[in-house]
C-alpha cells in the first residue's frame, strides 16, 4: 500500500481522478436527463442524492469489477438495461405530469443510480487497475469524483433547458454506450473478433 507522502500515491490518485473525469461525462448526461422534468427545487436534490448513491454503489462494485466483467453475458444484460433507460428517458418528455414531485424525485434518483451503475462497469475497471489494490486510493479517488459528476450534471441540465435537442443527443449517447458494452461482452469475444466492423455498427445502431 502506497503511503500518502509518496509520489506513487499521488501518481495513482491522479490516474484515478483522470479516469473519472474522462469516463464520467456520459454519467453526467444521464443524471441531467433523469432530473430535467423535476421542479427546480428538486433537481439539485435528485442530482445530489442520485450521485452520492451511485458513487457508493460504484465503490462496492469496484471491489468485484474484475471478476464481474469476466462473466459471460453480463455486459449484454447491462447494454439491454441501458437501452431501456435511454428509451424511457427520451419518450418520457410529456409523461408523468400528474405524478407528485416527491414520487418523481425518488424515481429520478432510482434512474440515476441504476444508469450510473450500468454505465460505470468499464469505469471501475480502470479505477481498480490504477489503485492496484490500495483501498485508501480507491475510496479517495472515487469520493473526489462526486463533485465532478454533480457539477457536470448541473451544467448539462442548464444547457438542456436552453437547447432541448441535447435531450435527444443524450439519449443517443446512452444507446452508443450500450452498443459498445454489448460488443465487448466475453460471451461474443470470438465472434466479435472476426467481425471488426461491428465495433462501430453496434454503437451506431444503439444510438439510432
Amino acid at each position: 500500500m502506497a503511503t500518502i507522502m509518496t509520489p506513487e500515491f499521488w501518481l495513482a490518485l491522479s490516474q484515478i481522478i483522470l479516469i473519472n473525469i474522462v469516463l464520467s461525462g456520459d454519467n453526467a448526461v444521464v443524471i441531467a436527463l433523469a432530473s430535467r422534468s423535476l421542479p427546480p427545487s428538486q433537481q439539485k436534490k435528485a442530482i445530489l442524492f442520485g450521485s452520492v448513491g451511485a458513487i457508493v454503489l460504484r465503490v462496492v462494485l469496484t471491489f468485484f469489477a474484475i471478476y464481474l466483467l469476466s462473466l459471460p453475458y453480463l455486459k449484454l444484460v447491462g447494454a439491454a438495461l441501458l437501452l431501456w433507460i435511454g428509451i424511457g428517458l427520451l419518450s418520457g418528455d410529456d409523461e408523468g405530469g400528474d405524478l407528485e414531485g416527491h414520487s418523481n424525485l425518488f424515481a429520478a434518483i432510482k434512474t440515476i443510480i441504476v444508469a450510473d451503475l450500468v454505465m460505470s462497469l468499464d469505469n471501475v475497471i480502470g479505477v481498480a487497475a490504477a489503485a492496484k489494490g490500495d483501498i485508501v486510493l480507491l475510496v479517495v479517488g472515487l469520493v473526489i469524483s462526486i463533485p465532478l459528476i454533480i457539477y457536470g450534471s448541473t451544467v448539462i441540465l442548464k444547457l438542456m433547458n436552453r437547447f432541448p435537442i441535447i435531450i435527444t443527443l443524450g439519449a443517443g449517447l446512452l444507446g452508443w454506450v450500450a452498443g459498445e458494452m454489448a460488443f465487448s461482452d466475453p460471451s461474443i469475444a470470438g465472434w466479435a473478433g472476426s467481425h471488426h466492423d461491428l465495433h462501430l455498427v453496434l454503437p451506431v445502431t444503439g444510438a439510432v
